[in-house]
């Protein structure tokens, strides 16, 4: 249900909201699919490209995977519950929480997902679709901010310079 109504706000979007591609959506649900049936098929099936987990044992992939599907949660939680729960009364860019380290925390969270899936069983096949997953979010986010650019303009400009696309500077957060 919770679903169901954020897809209905993604689709009727509000006034604080820029868009995106027509195909985002249906392009994570097919990926998702794909990456899914692959992994879930590779690591309790046929296990044609599991090898490399024979040379990194369980307790540490373990510890790794459930860092990383944790912290994608988290981001995903977070990120989806500022953009699509609270209101702006004035269309700005956000930049607080999760938007103050990465411009896309969201797509970030579904990588990092993905990821921790890929630690926990190693296998090849699945790792080809994540990559084919970050090249399809990495297109979407440009086209996203091309709309963000034509709505906010130099505000976003600003925004680009100071907050990374993807990898969060630890510079930037130490100074």
């Amino acid at each position: 249900m919770q679903h169901n109504r954020r897809m209905s706000k993604r689709s009727h979007q509000g006034d604080d909201l820029a868009g995106e591609h027509r195909f985002t959506d249906r392009g994570q649900i097919i990926f998702a699919s794909v990456f899914a049936a692959v992994w879930v098929s590779d690591s309790f099936f046929f296990n044609y490209s599991t090898f490399p987990s024979q040379y990194i044992t369980l307790a540490v992939r373990i510890p790794i995977g459930i860092i990383l599907l944790a912290l994608g949660g988290y981001l995903a939680a977070v990120g989806l519950h500022i953009v699509f729960d609270e209101r702006r009364l004035t269309p700005s860019v956000i930049q607080k929480s999760v938007f103050g380290v990465v411009r896309h925390p969201i797509y970030l969270s579904e990588i990092l997902v993905y990821l921790g899936l890929l630690v926990l069983n190693m296998s090849l096949a699945a790792l080809g679709v994540w990559i084919a997953a970050i090249l399809f979010l990495h297109h979407m986010s440009r086209y996203e901010e091309k709309l963000l650019i034509d709505r906010f303009g130099e505000e976003y400009r600003r925004y680009m310079r100071k907050v990374p696309m993807w990898i969060p500077s630890i510079r930037r957060h130490t100074k």
